[in-house]
């Protein structure tokens, strides 16, 4: 019986890895911000991709935004291969709760001006992506 339950609870991890927007990000702080892009993750739950950004004195600022499941951005087009190392972005977001440079990106948007939702079908978008 304890093997049964210690396998139940095993398999259960990955549920847990998996949290909703409302626990990690916070609706009232939207991030905007433009950077090059250094890693991309294209895995289950969620894809990460990681940014540096310039700050004004030159300094380099990391994030790290979270997008939807691999299957479902397929779903809209949006490969592993859109969002590459290298490219320079633009993403609009929320920033997470805990203060840190990690945020849910919302929108993507390219030098040539193309827009991709790269968050996950229950994030919310900043609220000028609203609009258009």
């Amino acid at each position: 019986m304890k093997t049964l339950l210690l396998t139940a609870s095993l398999l259960a991890l990955p549920a847990f890895a998996h949290h909703s927007f409302n626990a990690e990000y916070d609706d009232q702080k939207p991030v905007s911000v433009t950077g090059t892009v250094t890693k991309v993750e294209w895995q289950n739950p969620h894809i990460w991709f990681y940014l540096d950004v310039k700050n004004a004195d030159g300094s380099i600022t990391k994030w790290a935004f979270s997008g939807g499941a691999p299957g479902q951005l397929m779903r809209r087009g949006i490969t592993r291969d859109v969002i590459k190392e290298g490219m320079t972005i633009k993403v609009q977001g929320f920033r997470a709760k805990d203060g840190s440079n990690n945020g849910s990106g919302g929108t993507v948007t390219f030098p040539d001006g193309r827009m991709v939702f790269t968050a996950g079908a229950e994030d919310k978008l900043p609220e000028q992506d609203q609009k258009k």
